[in-house]
């Protein structure tokens, strides 16, 4: 700490982790007791073989975070290229960033 009068605010708590989807698309972190007294900021980050993914975070508290990951094929359709119905991705790397509030 500076001694000029500066006050520099204490670094927030963060944690990492990186977890496999299950059969059902959902990947559990489960953080360090007592690492947040209340649910953290968590960022998301998915690491699979190309193809089109999307994720959100299902569950959040201060204990642990689920993020379901859904995966959709491309269908061509009358010449136009759209998205089928999401299905559960399972085997994809999920890669979390919490920060406390």
């Amino acid at each position: 700490m500076a001694t000029a009068g500066d006050y520099e605010a204490p670094a927030r708590r963060q944690e990492r982790a990186t977890a496999v989807t299950d059969g059902n698309g959902n990947a559990v972190f489960a953080w360090p007791a007592g690492a947040f007294a209340a649910p953290p900021v968590v960022t998301v980050a998915i690491q699979g073989p190309a193809a089109f993914r999307s994720h959100s975070i299902t569950a959040n508290t201060a204990a642990s975070t689920t993020v379901n990951v859904l995966a959709a094929a491309g269908v061509t359709l009358l010449g136009i290229g759209v998205l089928a119905a999401g299905s559960p991705a399972a085997g994809v790397t999920v890669h979390a960033h919490a920060v406390a509030p």
